[in-house]
């Protein structure tokens, strides 16, 4: 069976991996465990001009503390993500590759001055670490509004579209998580 292993870059909220881990076990049929042991300097992705942290920095780091896993490897933050071509991100993920990282920061309805909805902050913590484990196994964006690999630029499309693979993109899923048996 294929392996995912949850790596908390702190500052992060070690409940809500807790709470993501059984549904990624569940949506993804994989073996999920949290490591806490490794300790990213997270300060090596801080852009003071933007005051925000580059994800793709947080990827590379993921990738040196980790060379060799045989799995694939989600590393979870609440600090805002951006990659220099856009204003922010959810999350970035090596397309057929084992890393990726999501973050919380802009999932809370209380970032858009809205009361505290812990159901739909966890709903849309979920879609996202799905979708950017789907880019980890070969997956684009997809077309289909219903399937969890729709793009989302904001918290609104996250919210409308579906929380699971559309029959295209999950038959890619259980092909790459059988080739791995």
């Amino acid at each position: 069976m294929s392996s995912l292993l949850l790596v908390p870059i702190p500052p992060v909220e070690i409940e809500h991996i807790l709470l993501l881990r059984p549904a990624l076990q569940s949506t993804l049929n994989i073996e999920t465990a949290i490591d806490e042991s490794i300790h990213l300097d997270i300060a090596a992705a801080f852009d003071a001009y933007r005051n925000q942290y580059n994800s793709s920095v947080l990827l590379t780091s993921l990738q040196e503390h980790f060379p060799h896993y045989n799995g694939k490897i989600l590393g979870i933050s609440k600090v805002d993500f951006f990659v220099p071509v856009l204003t922010y991100v959810f999350g970035e993920a090596q397309l057929n590759g084992t890393y990726a990282v999501v973050s919380t920061y802009r999932l809370s309805d209380t970032l858009y001055g809205l009361p505290e909805n812990t159901q739909r902050f966890i709903e849309r913590f979920r879609k996202e670490a799905v979708h950017e484990l789907g880019h980890t196994f070969g997956l684009y964006h997809c077309l289909d509004y219903d399937c969890v690999m729709h793009s989302s630029t904001t918290v609104e499309d996250i919210d409308i579209k579906g929380d699971n693979f559309c029959p295209a993109c999950g038959k890619i899923v259980k092909r790459h998580l059988h080739a791995r048996l």
